[in-house]
């Protein structure tokens, strides 16, 4: 009889592709995936610890997953998992998988329920690793694929708790990558969106650059989008997006982590660049591109913020004008820098703070959709969702904005022109094809 796994992600989409790379896997090896519910034998649980709201989230899940059928097996795995090394394990948790120990889950599940296995599998991530090979013959969407082509950071900022858990970078050989497009593309996807935990550093450990993968990517037949993930500002230099603005398949859609606004700040934070650094980023490739999607993160209330650095942070955010804006409080994590410092804000502040930037984001926001009413876009179609009472296909443009139309005709997968005529409805505009 097939034991039944049920599987649940928190966090980035780098954990989301670990997900299915593991669920891949464990389809290979004959058992039966069911969903996230009593009555599974094995629950695996890709954890998160960016923050303490992600750590809570992460224990409440495998608390859940041992409530609902205390004799399963509850197998901890990513991030969460690998900082609890050296701390005394939860007893809702069975089997702990750490980092660069996915691709061995078949095997540490059948090892622990011969009764030979252990209860922790874990490396030590601050000695040098090899890249964890994971592949995916298929994934969760049918139109986007994520494809994973890097892990760790070299970068310390002194808020994050990553680089301890993700370990050192690592990067995917090119060769992989491009053998795993082929193979999605042969399956009928046409958008691809590489990520990775610091994905700025994709080879900067084997010689290779992110400009070079990218160019490759390009370069497979029936690629029609790509996407990057999260860039580090620093490597938008000229060359850079001249090259990329010269590939077809690139989408102009870009997320900038930015963090801080301000100067004095972003040197507290151990970030290596400057608000004017970025903001020239901005500026090359809104040279190269016409009318890109810039979108970014930002922290308010990081120890040390004062009121004038955060008007600072607040002008800056203004001046680059950017599509999406995603707001984080300061959260304190311990075992980093900045959990130490003094001058850490009240939550209250934190919170004013954050509601100020977020109504500046959602303005500009509004300016950017504004300008694409009437205008002509190609949209690449993904699903049917109900909207005011009908059925709508919806998909997304170039630049990643939600765009709607009333068809009868099965659009999943098809890429059409159309133009866009009004808001539908919060963050979705109704189309014209």
């Amino acid at each position: 009889m097939k034991k039944k796994v049920a599987l649940h992600n928190l966090g980035c989409k780098v954990n989301a592709y670990e997900l299915e790379a593991m669920e891949q896997m464990l389809k290979n090896a004959g058992y039966e995936i069911v969903p996230f519910a009593p009555g599974a034998d094995i629950y695996i649980i890709n954890t998160c610890t960016v923050t303490n709201i992600a750590d809570r989230k992460s224990r409440q899940m495998l608390h859940k997953a041992k409530k609902m059928n205390p004799q399963a097996v509850v197998v901890a795995a990513g991030c969460y998992a690998q900082a609890q090394k050296g701390e005394e394990i939860d007893e809702a948790i069975d089997i702990v998988l750490g980092n660069n120990r996915k691709q061995d889950l078949i095997a540490v599940l059948e090892e622990y329920q011969s009764g030979n296995g252990q209860k922790e599998e874990r490396i030590d991530l601050e000695k040098p690793v090899e890249y964890e090979e994971l592949e995916l013959a298929s994934t969760g969407e049918h139109t986007r694929a994520y494809l994973k082509v890097q892990d760790g950071c070299n970068q310390f900022c002194s808020y994050c708790i990553i680089p301890y858990v993700r370990g050192r970078v690592r990067s995917r050989k090119r060769e992989e990558v491009i053998k795993e497009v082929e193979r999605l593309v042969a399956l009928g996807y046409q958008e691809f969106v590489l990520t990775g935990i610091h994905l700025s550093s994709y080879g900067i450990d084997c010689e290779d650059s992110l400009l070079n993968l990218i160019v490759a990517v390009q370069n497979v037949e029936g690629v029609k989008r790509i996407r990057l993930g999260s860039l580090e500002p620093r490597i938008i230099t000229e060359e850079f997006v001249k090259t990329l603005s010269s590939l077809p398949a690139i989408c102009p859609h870009f997320h900038l982590s930015l963090q801080s606004g301000c100067t004095e700040t972003l040197k507290r934070m151990n970030r290596k660049y400057t608000a004017g650094e970025y903001l020239e980023g901005c500026r090359l490739l809104r040279k190269y591109f016409d009318h890109p999607a810039l979108t970014t993160d930002v922290i308010v209330g990081f120890p040390g913020e004062t009121e004038e650095e955060f008007k600072s942070s607040k002008e800056m955010v203004s001046e680059a004008k950017f599509y999406e804006t995603h707001i984080f409080k300061y959260s304190r994590r311990k075992g980093t820098r900045a959990d130490k410092m003094e001058n850490q804000i009240p939550e209250q502040v934190k919170a004013s703070r954050s509601h100020e930037m977020i109504e500046l984001g959602k303005a500009h926001q509004k300016e950017y959709m504004e300008y694409y009413l009437g205008k002509q876009v190609e949209i690449l179609f993904e699903e049917t969702t109900e909207i005011n009472g009908q059925t709508y296909w919806v998909g997304h443009t170039r630049e990643y904005i939600k765009v709607a139309v009333l068809s009868e005709k099965n659009l999943e997968n098809q890429l059409v022109t159309g133009e866009i005529t009004e808001f539908l409805q919060d963050g979705i505009f109704n189309c014209r094809i």
